[in-house]
């Protein structure tokens, strides 16, 4: 089988958890067999190509004005795919297949199946209703109307969780028969690769003497870092000597810097920015307790990559994430939005290291 795949994403141009998403999947359908070909974009003007590990890779290029907002981006996002994919067609290539990953390739994938008459599934790996608990603007509005046409259009529509199963129902009014759950997959030892000496990386954000809380991801509003910053003050009354190390990038990085100096534990919080793969795991393998209190959470892929790498994992009991963590067998469950909760988890697993460690 000929798989086309779309997405907005793709390593090592990753935003959120789309683009590994994206490669993993294309590397495990390519190692049963299948022929993959992603379509994605580059932050290059020219158009690339790229074999790697038997997935064939198209990056578009930027060939086109300056769109004056975030919209029109995925506008000329979409008609770049198109032409491409027109073109690879022209010159011989087919498909059997087109999958199209999130809004952002709705109109490309929608553009294609009719085009060429093939069948297109969707994965929807969030929602712009679920994102924002609610719609209260007209781009919300649009996004989650763009949403809808996908999933109308689609054969079939993926998503990672029985949350999400349920969500898109409630939402889109779904028909049950056209929704397939497949959850998220890590591969294991990607999360137990080390190179060098892990606690040396460590001592770059922390002392020998202090207990790691981590978190990596991105800094958005739904992730939950307010919570744990509530949760923060709870924790420090009964373990002094605790680092947070927040690991990853996005437009809610100033409002946590901001509110972490305002409740003066700016100097308990260590916001790395972006971190390697390497560096990751090194803070992974040596941190006492990785932490995800998102508010909202489609699956939680990042909780699997802590278990992969064997750090006791504390979340919080929303979405995806209840169904991946089982409280006191591979992580424990805080209560949603709840940062005396948070804080008491945390404090369980700094405290009794031994039922951490098991």
């Amino acid at each position: 089988m000929r798989v086309l795949m779309l997405s907005w994403e793709y390593p090592p141009q990753i935003v959120g958890g789309i683009a590994p998403h994206v490669h993993d999947l294309s590397l495990a359908l390519t190692e049963k067999g299948q022929e993959v070909t992603v379509l994605t974009r580059s932050n290059d003007p020219r158009e690339t190509m790229e074999r790697s590990k038997g997935i064939k890779v198209f990056r578009v290029g930027r060939s086109a004005p300056e769109p004056p907002d975030f919209v029109s981006w995925v506008m000329q996002l979409n008609l770049h795919l198109m032409e491409k994919a027109v073109s690879m067609v022209e010159n011989g290539e087919s498909f059997d297949l087109i999958h199209a990953h999130d809004w952002l390739v709705a109109y490309a994938g929608k553009g294609l199946n009719h085009a060429f008459r093939k069948p297109l599934i969707a994965t929807i790996h969030a929602t712009e209703w679920g994102r924002n608990n609610g719609l209260h603007n007209e781009l919300q509005r649009y996004i989650s109307n763009v949403e809808w046409w996908l999933a109308y259009e689609a054969w079939r529509v993926i998503c990672c969780s029985r949350y999400m199963r349920a969500e898109l129902q409630r939402i889109f009014q779904l028909p049950a028969n056209k929704l397939r759950v497949i959850p998220n997959g890590v591969y294991p030892e990607l999360f137990r690769r080390q190179a060098g000496d892990a606690r040396a990386i460590r001592r770059k954000y922390a002392a020998d003497d202090e207990q790691v809380v981590f978190y990596v991801g991105r800094l958005v509003f739904e992730k939950g870092l307010d919570l744990l910053l509530e949760a923060a003050p709870k924790i420090l009354a009964r373990k002094e000597k605790v680092k947070f190390i927040i690991a990853g990038k996005g437009p809610y990085a100033e409002h946590l810097h901001d509110r972490a100096r305002q409740m003066g534990l700016y100097h308990k919080f260590y916001f790395t920015g972006y971190v390697d793969d390497l560096t990751r795991n090194a803070l992974f393998s040596t941190a006492d307790v990785a932490v995800f209190p998102s508010l909202y959470e489609p699956f939680g892929i990042v909780a699997l990559e802590a278990m992969a790498a064997g750090t006791p994992v504390v979340v919080t009991d929303t979405g995806g994430l209840g169904e991946v963590v089982h409280h006191g067998k591979n992580g424990l469950k805080a209560f949603p939005n709840n940062p005396d909760s948070l804080a008491d988890n945390i404090l369980s697993v700094l405290t009794y290291p031994e039922q951490a460690a098991a």
